[in-house]
């Protein structure tokens, strides 16, 4: 067979990374389906123009198919046979998969709302620079970006095993996390990656058994406001069953069809997939059945499978023995709840269950050295529509937005018009969010009348869509004119659109604007005017509105006068119609903003001038808002949008030379009112809240009816009406709240006109009650003047608090209740002070928050105000009641409490003697005595006696100090007697014992020649003891220390004689010392290590020897001593030896040689330094 073709690629660095970078590119810039070999070239021609290529690479044919089929990722890693021809010279290899990974990441199967962490560590012992990990889910999409609460990462690096550790964790897991990852870690020249998959499970919840669940308010509102939702509590419709459908095999459809129905079948059941789908398809054409010598039934070539179902793949076995293993993308599959393992007999079955999008993948099943492969395809369920298209009626211009919704989020939709496809250019726009999708059409027109349809793999929907013509609206239409030579002639028409233009015809013929004819457009009124109009003027006039099948006609009549007689002269005369909306008759109510037109006839011959007024002013206009339009026997009087500032007398004067007319008018505005004013809260409770107001300053010339009253919460945005009723007071009481949290309240005014502004809202106000009563109210202590009293808080606080309490008396029987404190106190104590002396008095007391005042907690009882009396009592603490002992320098602080009433006497003595103040110093208080001593002498020591005494009576206490020391030294150390190894000794007690008794003896013995004290005894009790175990030929002394509770003494007594241990006859002869030599050659500990730096980044070699005498060091490159060149730095620390290079450049590389000398020798070491430049790729990453 012919060896494959090659095809010669131009190419610059790297051709196999730059080609599959371009493919890349195209491949994610197209949804079509993958493109074939010929595509491929055509790349590679736009990719690398001649005037660019530098050299050449021959690539087989078949390592570009086999490039073509996998991903781009994986064609960089591709390790299939490499081509049989290759250029010479070029060394440009593609990067092998190499095993990297120390520990790869393992699939899981997650509990929904869990969390789940993935670990990868990788060994960088053979790497020259740090390796790059990348975490992938399915081909392409970078987790790296997706970086957050979600998504974590984290690297960590271990100097000593020199493994770097990658960790991936997921948090709270949901479903869109299921699906297969892949992890790729890159170093120079080398790669290594491993795939791995999460599956998701759901978690079960049980349905609430409560039917008041069901239902909710709609809104986030609080709790009386939004509107009821029912749709819980909606029967269900019963489901209609719909017949089994029959399974069909997609790979036997696909596999007889043409290539250019592939798409249009993967539309249909479900395949996304389209480049995976058509390389298994590929390989199923392609693979022809081998015999096997392990296998007598392989794997089928594919297996297809809906999603959420289980699938069974089975082989059958020569030998039942055979132990088989189930890959599946190249990664042995565990046992597992997922994975089950059967073996019966000679057949083997994995079934997987629950299948996912992540089980779409190939699977072996490996026997010895023999593979059976297949491909198992996760078909998803069809993509059904649950919400249906609405039909849409608009008018030309308006926006159009037909919306469905589909089962499946991300799913592909189709849209078509009348059964054409639609496609994304500048008129429709496609919109997809979750699992809805759009279609917009911004600027809807007749055109775009039609049946409009979406279609997913697993229904359709339908709408229609209407498009009228806007109607154009005349509120004023032109009337006939009939005008004399030289005079005006105005054609006026008014519109509901202001933005429409139009175009006059006179005959149909258009009018053009001259100096005589002008044509004007303000706003909605359209004006045509001729001035000095002559008998051509005459003729049929139209106004035709731009885009509407509409026009406006009026007939222009000339009048030639002649006059050859006397006309009749009659006085002038006003004729008002005093019915429509005079209230009287010369009175007009006209409604704010509302257009007013008096049309008044007047009579007269000759026609009489007319002459309006308001006040003094005279009204003039014949255009604007306020105008008086004349004509032969009617005068009117027009107001557009009436303002508070047109109310007022209108007087109308006519006049002709026959005489004169006038009439008065008067116009009455009226409008909704002014807002209230001054809303505020003037009182509160648990839930209530007690709102007033001021009433409109002006009530619109109609009197105000009612309120209307909304709150809502601080900080929100919605507004709750509290009442639908007109509430006619200023005063309300809200209810209903919530307390503690803090509302605004606004209100509007109602009159016969309609409703006011809202008010300005009221300041926050907190709907907060008064606390309960205080509790457990008792009475602490009764003086002459004064009583005591303490009690607990109340056991309702709610919201508001508590900012303190009120104390109260009164005289038993009384009502007349004088407060104690002017402010509230915040203990729950109080003194009550100017009380008479023997009344009976009551006390009482209040709480006190931002409510108000709690009800009061009164005593049961009056209390007498009398010192009531009270024999004295010492409490003597339990430490006193021993004796006290504290070491001399120490402080002596005792704190000795005692009660009576009145105040007691207290007096100190000191061993029967009264106490000198110089020598203690003594504080007393109405309960307590304080005897203190700042630094504790030994003359302190002694009985210290107490006594409190009220008048006749008394109390007594005792208290022993005793101020102790350590004891000085033993007197008179004797050696009373020597024999064989041991020696006697007795002394005498020391004459100080710290005046506290001796409690043992510490004895201490050294021998002469090294003069070393070793402690022999201790604790000793006895003023003598017995010294054993001495060694012969050794004379020793002793020496003793005395002890008490402070301790030992701080000098010892010596021994005034010693003991002499006597030889036996024994005779030691000792060698004689030799030195030992230490000097040796120089030998290097540590060599030098071969290093590859940056250039122009400072570095450093490093080596370690050791040698007596101290060795001289020399370095060297390249054979040469460096000697005192400035650029280097030789240092010598301890025998660590060190060169610091500065900045090194290209000419700095070369062998580095390092050798120390001394008198018995020399030794060398030597290492290789490579100084590289760094690249632009390598700086950009930096």
């Amino acid at each position: 067979m012919d060896s494959p073709r090659p095809l010669k690629v131009s190419c610059d660095l790297n051709p196999i990374e730059r080609l599959w970078d371009v493919l890349d590119r195209q491949v994610r810039s197209t949804t079509g389906p993958p493109c074939n070999l010929q595509d491929l070239k055509d790349l590679l021609d736009m990719a690398y123009p001649a005037e660019q290529r530098i050299s050449t690479l021959n690539v087989p044919e078949k390592e570009l198919e086999a490039h073509h089929l996998r991903t781009p990722h994986q064609a960089k890693g591709y390790t299939d046979k490499p081509a049989e021809e290759t250029v010479p010279g070029d060394d440009s290899q593609v990067p092998e998969l190499t095993g990297l990974f120390v520990e790869r990441p393992q699939s899981v199967t997650v509990t929904k709302g869990k969390d789940v962490t993935f670990v990868a560590k990788v060994d960088s012992s053979n790497l020259i620079r740090k390796p790059n990990m990348k975490w992938l889910k399915g081909k392409w999409l970078d987790l790296g970006s997706k970086a957050g609460k979600h998504l974590q990462f984290k690297e960590t690096y271990d100097r000593n095993t020199k493994v770097y550790t990658y960790e991936m964790s997921i948090k709270k897991v949901v479903d869109g996390d299921a699906g297969g990852y892949r992890c790729e870690v890159t170093s120079k020249d080398k790669c290594d990656s491993c795939t791995f998959e999460v599956t998701v499970e759901a978690v079960q919840e049980e349905q609430p058994a409560n039917i008041l669940e069901a239902f909710k308010r709609s809104g986030d509102a609080g709790e009386d406001a939004g509107d009821l939702d029912f749709s819980g509590l909606l029967k269900k419709r019963e489901v209609k069953k719909e017949e089994p459908k029959e399974e069909v095999d997609v790979w036997e459809i696909l596999k007889n069809a043409k290539p250019c129905d592939y798409e249009k079948i993967a539309f249909e059941y479900g395949i996304t997939d389209l480049r995976g789908m058509l390389k298994r398809l590929k390989k199923m054409k392609k693979v022809e059945p081998k015999k096997s010598d392990a296998f007598l039934r392989k794997l089928e070539p594919a297996y297809s499978v809906e999603k959420g179902k289980r699938i069974q793949l089975s082989v059958e076995l020569t030998d039942p023995n055979a132990q088989v293993k189930w890959l599946k993308n190249g990664q042995e599959i565990k046992p597992s709840a997922k994975y089950v393992f059967e073996s019966i007999g000679g057949i083997r079955k994995l079934t997987i269950n629950k299948c996912n999008l992540s089980d779409d993948a190939a699977y072996e099943c490996v026997v010895g050295e023999e593979k059976s492969f297949t491909e198992v395809f996760v078909q998803e369920p069809p993509v059904t529509i649950t919400k249906l298209l609405d039909d849409v009626h608009v008018v030309v211009g308006e926006r159009v937005e037909f919306e469905v919704e589909v089962s499946e989020e991300g799913a592909n939709v189709k849209w078509m018009k009348d059964g054409v496809e639609l496609s994304r250019d500048g008129k429709y726009r496609f919109k997809k969010d979750g699992k809805k999708h759009w279609l917009i059409i911004n600027e809807a027109t007749k055109e775009d009348i039609g049946m409009y349809q979406v279609f997913t793999n697993g229904g359709e929907s339908k709408a229609e869509l209407e498009v009228e013509d806007k109607e154009l609206e005349v509120l004023q239409s032109i009337a006939d004119l009939t005008v004399k030579a030289a005079e005006q002639a105005v054609f006026k028409c008014e519109v509901s659109d202001d933005k429409v233009t139009g175009k006059w015809f006179k005959n149909g013929v258009e009018v053009v604007a001259s100096n005589r004819i002008k044509m004007t457009h303000v706003g909605r009124i359209h004006k045509l005017t001729i001035d000095d109009v002559k008998p051509e003027d005459a003729g049929d006039y139209t106004f035709v509105p731009d885009g509407y099948a509409l026009s406006l006609s009026a007939k222009l009549n000339f009048l030639e006068i002649k006059i050859d007689y006397v006309p009749r002269q009659d006085p002038p005369k006003i004729h008002l119609d005093t019915t429509g909306s005079m209230v009287n008759k010369n009175t007009i109510i006209v409604v704010a903003g509302n257009k007013l037109r008096l049309d008044v006839e007047i009579t007269g011959e000759p026609a009489p001038t007319v002459l309006w007024k308001k006040g003094d002013t005279e009204i003039t206009n014949s255009e604007g808002r306020v105008r008086v339009e004349l004509r032969k026997t009617l005068c009117s009087f027009v107001i557009e949008g009436a303002e508070r500032s047109d109310e007022g007398l209108y007087n109308i004067t006519v006049t002709n030379p026959a005489g004169e007319d006038k009439a008065e008018i008067m116009v009455k505005i009226v409008d909704v009112p002014d807002p209230p004013e001054n809303v505020k809260c003037t009182g509160v409770g648990e839930d209530t809240a007690t709102i007033t107001w001021d009433p409109p300053k002006f009530d619109g010339g109609a009197p105000v009816k009612g309120y209307l009253m909304e709150r809502k919460k601080k900080g929100s945005s919605r507004w709750t009406k509290l009442n639908f009723d007109i509430f006619e007071s200023t005063t309300y009481e809200a209810k209903k709240m919530i307390e503690g949290v803090l509302y605004e309240m606004r209100v509007f005014a109602v009159n016969g006109i309609g409703i006011s502004q809202p008010s300005v809202s009221s300041k926050p106000f907190m709907p907060i009650a008064p606390t309960s009563e205080p509790t457990r109210l008792t009475v602490e202590d009764v003086t002459d003047s004064t009583c005591a009293l303490k009690w607990r808080p109340p056991e309702r606080i709610g919201a508001g608090g508590i900012d303190g309490y009120i104390i109260e008396y009164c005289l038993e029987g009384g009502n007349e209740w004088v407060q104690a404190n002017q402010e509230p106190i915040e203990n729950n104590s109080y003194r009550v002070r100017g009380l008479p002396v023997g009344e009976k008095m009551v006390f009482r007391v209040t709480a006190v928050n931002i409510a108000g005042r709690s009800p009061p907690a009164v005593l049961q009882q009056a209390v007498t105000i009398r010192e009531i009396m009270e024999r004295p009592k010492i409490r003597l603490p339990r430490q006193l009641r021993t004796k006290f002992i504290k070491m001399v320098g120490e402080k002596v602080n005792l704190v000795i409490p005692f009660q009576g009433k009145p105040r007691p006497v207290v007096n100190w003595y000191k061993d029967d003697k009264p106490l000198d103040p110089g020598l203690v110093n003594i504080r007393t208080s109405e309960v307590d005595t304080i005897l203190f001593i700042r630094q504790a002498e030994r003359q302190h020591s002694g009985h210290y006696t107490l006594i409190v005494q009220i008048e006749n009576m008394e109390d007594k206490a005792t208290i022993e100090i005793q101020i102790v020391e350590k004891p000085g030294p033993p007197v008179n150390v004797l050696v009373t007697d020597v024999w064989g190894f041991n020696a006697a000794l007795e002394w005498k007690p020391p004459k100080d014992n710290g005046n506290t008794e001796i409690s043992g003896y510490t004895i201490q013995k050294a021998d002469l020649k090294t003069k070393e004290w070793f402690t022999v005894y201790e604790h000793n009790r006895r003023p003598s003891c017995t010294v054993s175990d001495l060694v012969m030929g050794n004379e020793y002394t002793f020496r003793v220390f005395s002890e008490n509770i402070c301790g030992l003494s701080d000098e010892a007594g010596l021994s005034k004689n010693t003991a002499v241990i006597d030889k036996t006859g024994l005779k030691y002869d000792p060698k004689p010392f030799k030195e030992k030599d230490m000097c040796h050659s120089p030998k290097f500990t540590t060599p030098l290590v071969d290093r590859c730096v940056i250039a122009g980044y400072p570095a450093a070699i490093s080596c370690s020897v050791r040698g007596y005498p101290k060795p001289k060091i020399i370095w060297m490159k390249n054979k040469m001593i460096i000697g005192e060149d400035p650029k280097f730095l030789m240092q010598n620390n301890q025998g660590v030896l060190t060169l610091n290079i500065r900045k090194p450049s290209l000419f700095d590389g070369g062998k580095y040689t390092c050798k120390a000398i001394n008198e018995l020798g020399e030794d060398e070491v030597e290492c290789k330094l490579e100084v590289r430049v760094l690249t632009d790729k390598e700086e950009v990453k930096k």
